[in-house]
């Protein structure tokens, strides 16, 4: 047997310790430079009257962790000049059963009435558990489905069912899954969670009833019925007969946006709702709040309804002047300018940079929706983007108060990969073992003693396979239930088995920041260094020092800037 080369060993033929053979890290270009900036940073990191200041509680509102901002992308607010909103579920946050249920109960009507659906789906209940954003529709088999970062389809229903292991495989694990393939249909924003609990009862219901069901004609029609009720207006109708039962009041709203101003920056708001829903609704939210600002358009300097996202990004519309004295908000003209006092329609990307003298990395946009706000705006410009998540705070709070549980968890997950790789090491050595015996060559006392070897081996390998076996059923229990107590069908929103899920993915992939409500931003400076972590590659992980050249990451291109 060949002798074992140490670890540490150079490569047996390759040059010497003192020539590399990847090539030279010897030398530095500016050794003494280098030697005096070592001794100024430990001066630096020893100064006295600095620790002492750096040591002083920072003053700043206390906020549960569940508000934080969280960083994808380096962001400095103090090169932010203009920073606008989206409303609806981002200045307006909205009690998300209560409009569920309303939107739900509106589209159920109009299937039965102007679709002519079976007039028994009209006692289907809306289950808010079902649904959750960013799950995809199979169009062509009727599935509901959540995937992680990579695509992989991790849970699925089909109507109120699971589909069984063997169905998802041969769906969804023997074949490549592309998500923008059309059979597919994403949920991405709140405003759709109520279609997706309709697909399904919908289905459970007519099936069980022995009805075939077209998945694909179902999905166009309940799609297109929630559209009208949205397009109608006839949702926001009954929203604005009783704002406060639909819409949370948020106290510190308006103290953020007064704060945002006061430390220079430029407000505007860009939303798709018309100027009578606008006007309502930022009346409820904003009005008589602050003495300083006498009427709810007095915070923005710029005021654009109607806009049409994503197409605002992506098209032409120009901008119109209306009549802001009156609920309908008549057209006056195209606007050749955007003025403060005023409100306008429509619009495009180009053309309001133009008239506001802000652009690219100078505007931050914070809005709600991954696609027509977030996405959009980040493949269209070179605008900062921050997304509202308003369920974060319901995750965080959850996992907060699943502590002890989730440390067991990851305890048994820690010993279930050892337990693994101990399970190979002893494999190996038992292997080496008996490839020893079946030479045959030892004398009686070398037999005796590899014998008793593969004895002690196998018994320690019989252990070791036992306590692993036990390790991935506790696992798997206690996985279970964590992420069931969340949510009972799609578990965390974040996460798909051990991995980031798709909605979560995309959410590090293009936006900037991302918070649970725009008045997180009160407990921070206006001129606030939003900084991430830096990513690590695994071997950094793993130990390498290079790691340690930096622990925050910078204020590069978004991820998914260049991806379509």
């Amino acid at each position: 047997m060949a002798p074992t080369v140490p670890a540490d060993a150079p490569i047996p033929g390759g040059p010497a310790p003192e020539d590399p053979l990847h090539g030279s890290f010897r030398s530095s270009l500016n050794r003494a430079r280098a030697d005096e900036a070592a001794r100024r940073a430990q001066e630096l990191l020893s100064d006295s009257e600095l620790s002492r200041l750096l040591s002083k509680p920072r003053e700043r509102l206390e906020a549960p962790r569940a508000r934080d901002v969280f960083v994808n992308r380096n962001l400095r607010m103090s090169s932010v000049e203009l920073i606008g909103f989206d409303m609806d579920y981002t200045l307006a946050i909205y009690h998300m059963r209560r409009l569920e249920q309303l939107s739900f109960d509106m589209t159920l009507a109009k299937l039965v009435g102007e679709y002519g659906y079976n007039p028994v789906i009209g006692h289907l209940l809306y289950d808010h558990h079902f649904v959750m954003r960013g799950l995809a529709v199979d169009r062509v088999h009727g599935n509901i489905l959540k995937m992680d970062r990579f695509g992989h389809v991790g849970r699925g229903w089909h109507g109120l069912r699971p589909l069984k292991a063997e169905v998802r495989r041969e769906l969804y694990r023997n074949k490549l899954i592309r998500p923008r393939d059309p059979r597919f249909a994403w949920n991405d924003t709140l405003f759709a969670l109520p279609e997706t609990c309709l697909f399904a009862g919908i289905i459970e219901l007519l099936e069980s009833l022995g009805e075939r069901v077209d998945y694909g004609k179902l999905y166009d029609n309940i799609r297109e019925a929630i559209d009208t009720v949205h397009r109608d207006n006839s949702l926001k109708r009954e929203v604005r007969k009783d704002l406060s039962r639909y819409i949370f009041q948020d106290p510190e709203l308006g103290p953020t946006l007064h704060k945002l101003r006061s430390g220079g920056k430029r407000l505007f708001l860009l939303t798709n709702s018309a100027w009578d829903y606008t006007d309502a609704v930022m009346r409820y939210l904003l009005g008589d709040k602050l003495p300083e600002y006498s009427s709810w358009r007095n915070y923005f300097d710029f005021i654009v309804t109607a806009a049409g996202k994503p197409g605002f990004f992506s098209d032409q519309r120009p901008f119109l002047e209306l009549d802001s004295s009156t609920e309908a908000g008549r057209v006056v003209g195209e606007a050749k300018s955007l003025e403060r006092g005023k409100v306008y329609s429509g619009g495009n990307l180009p053309q309001f940079e133009e008239f506001t003298g802000h652009r690219g990395e100078n505007i931050l946009y914070v809005g709600d929706h991954i696609y027509g706000d977030i996405l959009k705006s980040k493949k269209s410009s070179l605008w900062r983007t921050c997304m509202i998540v308003q369920e974060i705070e319901d995750e965080i709070t959850y996992t907060d108060s699943r502590r002890e549980e989730i440390s067991r968890l990851s305890e048994i997950e820690i010993t279930r990969a050892r337990l693994d790789d101990e399970v190979n090491a002893i494999k190996t050595a038992l292997n080496s073992v008996e490839r020893r015996l079946e030479r045959d060559s030892q004398n009686p006392e070398e037999r005796a003693r590899e014998e008793e070897a593969r004895r002690r081996l196998k018994a320690d390998l019989d252990v070791v396979r036992r306590a692993l076996k036990e390790s991935m059923g506790l696992a798997d229990t206690l996985e279970r239930d964590v992420e069931e107590g969340f949510n009972p069908y799609w578990g965390l929103l974040f996460k798909e088995g051990n991995e980031n899920s798709r909605f979560g993915y995309q959410i590090e992939q293009y936006a900037c920041l991302y918070t649970s409500r725009v008045s997180n931003f009160l407990h921070y400076s206006p001129m606030q260094y939003h900084r991430s972590p830096r990513d690590l590659m695994p071997h950094e992980q793993a130990g390498a020092l290079s790691g340690k050249l930096s622990p925050l990451g910078s204020e590069g291109p978004p991820k998914g800037s260049g991806k379509e």
